[in-house]
């Protein structure tokens, strides 16, 4: 077993990014601060996300938790494939769950749009959010006290709908407003 601390796994995320930034910039051979600016809130997105997802919402003795590393007993434990078993065994907490999971990937349905030219229709960024939750799922079944669950992946990635459905209706509101400016 391997513990980390989520300042470790923070400066883990921080050189991985910076190193990606670097061969992006040197393959490219262009470098825009506003572009790399507007990047940087995918790199909050992953941080904040990862806080929240790797280390749990509460504190221990006032401090973040380290993240434990390994396999457990039973990995079938680990792993929810029944959709929404909370409505039916419910759990303290099972309301801030729904919320949390949903309002926390809202702003990667914003910023991942913004960011990424290629993410430039709803369902794209929508399956881009999903691939992203389930990258985090599956990671989690080599996390001790974590679980990989279809509901967080259902919930995210109504999150990352929300946020689309907003960068997008802006877009659309934006693109209608300029269309009668012109005319």
């Amino acid at each position: 077993m391997i513990e980390i601390t989520y300042f470790q796994l923070f400066l883990f995320i921080t050189i991985i990014w910076i190193i990606t930034r670097c061969i992006i910039a040197m393959k490219s051979k262009t470098f825009s601060v506003k572009h790399e600016c507007r990047q940087l809130l995918v790199y909050v997105c992953i941080v904040v996300i990862c806080r929240f997802v790797y280390f749990g919402f509460h504190l221990e003795n006032g401090k973040i938790p380290t993240l434990k590393v390994g396999f457990g007993d039973d990995i079938r434990d680990m792993i929810s494939f029944i959709p929404f078993y909370f409505l039916v065994d419910r759990y303290d907490g099972w309301k801030m769950n729904i919320i949390g999971n949903i309002t926390m990937f809202i702003p990667v349905g914003i910023v991942w749009p913004i960011c990424f030219s290629r993410l430039d229709t709803i369902r794209k960024t929508i399956f881009a959010g999903a691939g992203f939750t389930l990258l985090i799922e599956v990671t989690q079944l080599f996390c001790l006290r974590r679980h990989t669950d279809v509901d967080d992946l259902i919930l995210n990635t109504i999150g990352v709908a929300i946020g689309a459905y907003i960068v997008f209706l802006i877009r659309r509101k934006q693109k209608k407003e300029y269309q009668r400016s012109v005319n």
